[in-house]
């Protein structure tokens, strides 16, 4: 029906009223359910990146504990009785799957609910109806611009979730912001009880760290003492997420003891900085990164680690935040050796056309068409292509797809595996 609607509609009025669909909608759902999360205690996770790396980390954090709790992230649903594949593609599911949701959880008397909360839903009222008691934000960066128009639209969305939290005087109204994000400070005022986090600022502050290939050693000072935490997740901007999700242990009371061991007890996240090894002399990563910024941070990470060449291979999503596509291909031209195009989720837009998009921005970066620029549409030749052009020492990053099975096109959906595309690509060397 609300895609009837918006053929019907012009896009620039159908933006203005669509919301109080979605707000009637979350009302009735919030009504068909019973108002479950009433029951229920509910920690928010927002921002551009990190979200899911930050749920995972503290639902660990209070599983190693002894709570019991539920968890609902782009990567998977765990409503009480483990986790299954979230099927979605939606980060937030929708007001009637998330009331759904939050009744089983809240049958199950689980202890804490980890919501990671998007920006969409928030602006949709998705997730009206449920009582945060505690919120984080990771960082912004430029995404979803498509939908928001502007920046500003897209932060405002974001803050609203601290807002949230601020009016359940039943809450602890506690709100964990990165204060070394420019926008940290903005989230920090619209809470009663703030937590500032961040390595060059905050009361929770990184004072030294060591990150290798495997991942980081951080001291922590905070209001409650030192902490020193053991981080298995590659990648220095993992310590952030590490610290968001420290914050939110002391927030909640945990021992420092408790925060240290449940951290070091998460090993991997899927899709997320994935090293895939079948013996080969080159490393060969999968990552969830498909905005600028965490391009950015993604190459620069794994430059210094690199001896040869870094190897990229991503597309951009039709439908989505198409100003972000040549930014996307003039951070990769820029930083890496080797670019490679392809698709990541066309929908119904022109795949040639997206990948060119794309491409304009890795040429204003000095790289050439059929020299250190390839674009190569179907992903697994695109996969293939840069595995073969591997040698001892390089660096193959396969970005945008992680953890998701499926490509959406205009054919519809088609099963994908990206870990496992790698897994047969690099097996192909040995025959």
């Amino acid at each position: 029906m609300r895609e009837l609607v918006k053929k019907l509609i012009p896009r620039n009025l159908f933006h203005t009223i669509e919301p109080y669909g979605h707000w009637a909608e979350a009302i009735l759902a919030n009504i068909v359910y019973g108002f479950p999360a009433r029951k229920l205690k509910v920690i928010g996770v927002t921002g551009t990146d990190g979200k899911t790396t930050t749920s995972t980390l503290i639902t660990a954090m209070l599983r190693d504990s002894g709570y019991k709790v539920g968890m609902m992230t782009t990567i998977s649903l765990d409503l009480g009785d483990g986790p299954i594949p979230n099927p979605t593609r939606l980060t937030t599911v929708t007001s009637f799957s998330l009331q759904r949701g939050l009744k089983k959880l809240a049958k199950a008397k689980v202890d804490w609910v980890i919501l990671e909360t998007t920006s969409h839903a928030l602006a949709q009222h998705r997730v009206w109806g449920v009582p945060y008691s505690v919120v984080a934000m990771t960082n912004m960066s430029h995404e979803h611009l498509d939908y928001h128009r502007t920046f500003e639209n897209y932060r405002e969305a974001k803050i609203r979730l601290f807002k949230l939290c601020n009016a359940n005087i039943k809450g602890l109204q506690i709100g964990v912001a990165n204060v070394d994000d420019a926008t940290g400070e903005l989230f920090a005022r619209e809470i009663q009880n703030p937590v500032r986090y961040g390595v060059e600022k905050g009361e929770v502050r990184a004072v030294k760290s060591t990150t290798t290939t495997k991942g980081s050693t951080i001291q922590v000072r905070t209001p409650a003492g030192e902490l020193s935490l053991t981080v298995n997740l590659p990648g220095s901007f993992n310590i952030y997420n590490a610290l968001a999700a420290a914050a939110v242990g002391q927030a909640l009371g945990l021992s420092n003891q408790q925060i240290e061991k449940g951290i070091a007890s998460l090993d991997a996240v899927e899709g997320r900085m994935t090293t895939i090894d079948e013996g080969q002399d080159f490393s060969v990563i999968v990552d969830y990164a498909h905005t600028p910024g965490s391009f950015d941070k993604i190459f620069n990470e794994i430059l210094p680690v690199t001896k040869g060449r870094l190897i990229v291979v991503f597309g951009s999503a039709g439908r989505r935040d198409e100003s972000k596509r040549p930014l996307q291909g003039e951070v990769a031209g820029r930083l890496c050796d080797v670019v490679i195009i392809t698709q990541e989720d066309d929908r119904d837009q022109d795949g040639e056309q997206i990948m060119n998009q794309i491409a304009e921005g890795s040429e204003r970066a000095g790289k050439t068409r059929n020299k250190d620029l390839f674009l190569v549409h179907d992903r697994k030749r695109a996969i293939g292509k840069a595995i073969e052009m591997a040698k001892a020492g390089d660096t193959v990053l396969l970005l945008g797809k992680g953890h998701e099975k499926s490509i959406l096109s205009n054919f519809g959906k088609k099963d994908w595996d990206e870990m496992g595309a790698a897994r047969k690509a690099l097996q192909s060397l040995k025959k």
